[in-house]
C-alpha cells in the first residue's frame, strides 16, 4: 500500500509544519522577551500574543518547553496552532550540546540529499553520545523507514516513545509502517493517538477515515 510522501515531515525535519516538502524555510517573528514571559503569554486572551509567545519560546526555550507549546496545538486560533507545530519540533531538536546539535544538522542533511546510510551514521553517534536525546532516536527511525527497514524503523521509535510520550511524529511513523506492512489496526491505533496530541495532522485524519472504511469492507464494522 503506497504512503504519501507528506506523512514524512511528522519525522524528517523539526521545523517542517504544515509544508509536503522535506524542508519549510520559517521566519519566526519572535519579540523580545524572556522565557518566563512567554510562558505566561502563551495563556493571553490575545490570540496575537499567543501566537508570538509561541515563537518566542520556539527561540529561547529548551526541549522541555515543548510540552508547554503543545497545548497549543489545540488552540482555537488556526494561526497559533501552525505556529505551535513548528515551535515544538524545532524545541524537540534541540539536544543541549552544540556537538551534538551540529552532528544531527549534518545528519538531516545526508538524509535531505539521500544519503541514508551517512544519515544513520550520523543519527547512531548522536544517540550513542546522547541516548536521552529523542530527536535523534526519531530521526534514525526515519532514515531507517525510508530505506525499508521497517524493523529497525519500529525499534527506532520504540526509544522515541520511551522518551517523549508525546511525540505524535513517532506515532504517525507507527502508523505509516504498519500501513506499509498492511497491518491495518495497529496503523489505526497509532494514528489515532497522533491525531489525539496534535488535532492539526490533516494527512493522518484523512487516512484514519480511510483505514475505517477499508476495515467496514472487510466485515469489521465496530472499527
Amino acid at each position: 500500500m503506497a504512503v504519501r510522501w507528506s506523512f514524512l515531515r511528522f519525522l524528517l525535519l523539526p521545523s517542517v509544519g504544515l509544508s509536503l516538502t522535506v524542508c519549510l524555510a520559517v521566519t519566526l517573528a519572535a519579540k523580545s522577551g524572556s522565557r518566563d514571559e512567554a510562558v505566561a503569554e502563551l495563556y493571553s486572551p490575545d490570540a496575537a500574543i499567543r501566537r508570538d509567545a509561541v515563537d518566542q519560546l520556539a527561540q529561547v526555550g529548551d526541549t522541555s518547553d515543548a510540552d508547554l507549546v503543545i497545548e497549543a496545538l489545540h488552540d482555537s486560533d488556526p494561526d497559533v496552532r501552525v505556529h505551535a507545530e513548528v515551535a515544538v519540533w524545532t524545541l524537540w531538536s534541540r539536544s543541549g550540546d552544540p556537538e551534538v546539535d551540529s552532528l544531527f544538522k549534518s545528519g538531516v542533511q545526508r538524509m535531505q540529499d539521500g544519503e541514508m546510510g551517512q544519515a544513520v551514521e550520523a543519527f547512531t553517534r548522536i544517540t550513542e553520545r546522547k541516548p536521552d536525546f529523542a530527536e535523534g532516536w526519531n530521526k534514525r527511525a526515519t532514515a531507517y523507514y525510508l530505506m525499508g527497514d521497517f524493523d529497525q524503523s519500529l525499534k527506532d521509535c520504540d526509544e522515541v516513545i520511551k522518551r517523549n510520550p508525546q511525540h505524535f511524529g513517532a506515532l504517525s511513523g507507527y502508523g505509516m509502517i504498519y500501513l506499509r506492512l498492511g497491518e491495518l489496526e495497529n496503523a489505526l491505533e497509532y494514528f489515532q493517538r497522533a491525531l489525539e496530541i496534535n488535532p492539526n495532522l490533516k494527512g493522518v485524519e484523512e487516512s484514519i477515515a480511510l483505514i475505517r472504511y477499508k476495515l467496514r469492507q472487510g466485515g469489521k464494522q465496530d472499527i
